[in-house]
């Protein structure tokens, strides 16, 4: 998909891969611990409380991780895509059956169906969410992405860190 390319949007995806990667890198540190992330063409943000230094450690090494090979640190679990994707798949099947349906007799007929439909839908998106980040949400090949700076983010309890990027 060439649009996949263009600059804005591979900026994006090669971020998204970044922040799935650190993500894991500070969950392997931190387990138990509850972290997020937020990316855009310019960088990422980390939600979470960790110190800045550890943020900086758990970059540079997703940064050498991704760079090594190891494309599966971009898909994470914890992904929004795959959230969107379940909803996505369950509510549309699931509606599917009842969409033709005249009257609420004729719904109530079809209601085990739609049933099966998005338990369905909900197996398949748990499936495709992940391959969906791994072709289309993140770009494990980072080409020549460099982090500029990491910014602490705090106010009051909330606790963020700013990874700014650039070629």
């Amino acid at each position: 998909m060439p649009f996949l390319n263009l600059p804005l949007i591979l900026e994006t995806r090669r971020n998204h891969a970044l922040e799935h990667a650190t993500l894991h890198i500070l969950a392997e540190k931190y387990p138990g611990h509850r972290f997020a992330g937020h990316s855009n063409p310019t960088g990422f943000f980390i939600l979470g409380d960790a110190p800045t230094e550890d943020v900086r450690r758990a970059v540079s090494q997703a940064l050498t991780r991704l760079r090594a090979g190891e494309r599966e640190l971009a898909v994470h679990p914890g992904c929004g895509t795959n959230f969107l994707t379940v909803v996505f798949l369950s509510t549309t099947l699931a509606w599917s059956p009842l969409s033709g349906a005249r009257n609420l007799r004729s719904r109530l007929w079809r209601l085990p169906l739609a049933i099966l439909m998005g338990v369905i839908g909900f197996l398949l998106g748990q499936a495709l969410g992940p391959a969906l980040q791994a072709r289309v949400t993140t770009e494990a090949d980072l080409g020549n992405l460099r982090v500029l700076d990491i910014q602490p983010i705090r106010r009051g309890r909330f606790v963020a860190h700013r990874v700014v990027t650039g070629t």
